[in-house]
């Protein structure tokens, strides 16, 4: 099954060109170009791994990660970021990011995080659910 991930960055042709490259190497990506859009999908589709430019006019990607980390909070989140916001990416692993890689993302280093942060999200998921039905066979006395 592919890897879902979400783009989300104002910046067309960059977005484009990457969610082309991601296409190419068997990843089921869906752009968007502001935060807005990024908080939008991330409420409608479980998305495996979230690509959030972290400067993006109206809604930041700082700010779009507080709001997806609401909702599921689960699901990483890769913040991109210019050499002038680092720091703004260091808020973003402060308040949940799975990692941060600087701008033009090297495509080799973008799938190795993806692929990481994929990796996480289901040993969560899969420690959910263990959870769960040890809590069912504990009610129900088995």
């Amino acid at each position: 099954m592919k890897i879902k991930v979400l783009l989300a960055d104002d910046e067309k042709e960059f977005i484009d060109t990457l969610s082309q490259r991601l296409e190419l190497r068997d990843f089921a990506v869906t752009t968007v170009y502001s935060g807005e859009s990024a908080i939008a999908m991330a409420e409608k589709i479980d998305f495996d791994v979230i690509i959030l430019d972290v400067l993006m006019p109206e809604i930041t990607g700082i700010d779009a990660l507080k709001e997806i980390k609401i909702h599921p909070p689960l699901t990483p989140v890769i913040l991109l970021t210019g050499e002038a916001t680092v720091e703004n990416a260091i808020q973003g692993m402060k308040l949940g990011a799975f990692d941060f890689l600087m701008k033009p993302a090297d495509t080799d280093r973008l799938v190795e995080k993806i692929n990481q942060a994929n990796t996480l999200k289901h040993e969560h998921d899969e420690r959910i659910r263990q959870a769960e039905i040890e809590n069912i066979l504990k009610t129900r006395g088995w």
